[in-house]
């Protein structure tokens, strides 16, 4: 499976990225991947090469590029219980620094960057987010109806928040199929209903299931999750 290394032009800098397609010389539908709270590495570049087997060209950008190319931090190799809260310490300035504001223009970069590329078939293209990917997922779909068909997500962020701007409210034009897989307490019960409510407004396919007896990040083989 052919993999490289890219920098994505935007606003703010060259964002670096790691891209997986299929070597057969042909065109495949495009999917931006967005990485979890962790950062970009060994772990979801597995994704992508699994993910882009299945017939897909896969880029996944360095959400924290503005802070240095991946890895932005120090990550051990597993993250253990006990490890946890020293890697997020150092994490929670980069996540808080990642704004919506900034999110959705450099969403408007990748894609754009995505589309665009030779081994990449014309038309919609996939989006799929882990934790605090998950979340940006959606946000990208809603902010680009036209240009994303389908979004997946794994133990995602907030969801449902009081916020204006919480994600649930950005559903009404979305067009694109969501598939959403949640661990035991991602989203109250209540959370969940206004979620489904949310979808069901939206008048797009959509499915949220919630796996009992796990926890979020449960789909990192890195982490204890």
């Amino acid at each position: 499976m052919p993999t490289t290394t890219l920098q994505i032009p935007t606003a703010d800098g060259q964002a670096d990225s790691f891209a997986a397609f299929p070597d057969d010389g042909e065109q495949h539908p495009g999917v931006l991947l967005y990485m979890d709270a962790i950062g970009l590495r060994p772990e979801l570049e597995r994704r992508a090469v699994e993910l882009a087997g299945h017939g897909y060209y896969v880029l996944v950008p360095n959400l924290y590029y503005r802070h240095g190319p991946a890895p932005v931090t120090e990550v051990p190799g597993h993250i253990t219980t006990e490890l946890r809260p020293a890697v997020f310490a150092e994490l929670m300035p980069l996540i808080r620094a990642h704004t919506t504001e900034r999110a959705l223009n450099d969403a408007d970069a990748y894609l754009r960057f995505l589309t665009t590329r030779p081994e990449v078939s014309a038309g919609p293209v996939g989006v799929v987010g882990y934790c605090m990917g998950a979340v940006l997922a959606v946000r990208t779909a809603s902010a680009h109806p036209a240009r994303v068909a389908a979004v997946a997500g794994f133990h995602p962020g907030p969801l449902v928040t009081e916020a204006p701007d919480s994600p649930h409210r950005l559903l009404a034009g979305l067009g694109a199929e969501v598939h959403l897989g949640l661990a035991e307490n991602d989203l109250s019960p209540e959370g969940i209903g206004e979620l489904g409510r949310a979808l069901d407004a939206a008048g797009v396919v959509h499915a949220v299931e919630i796996y009992p007896g796990t926890v979020h990040g449960f789909t990192m083989s890195d982490t204890d999750a």
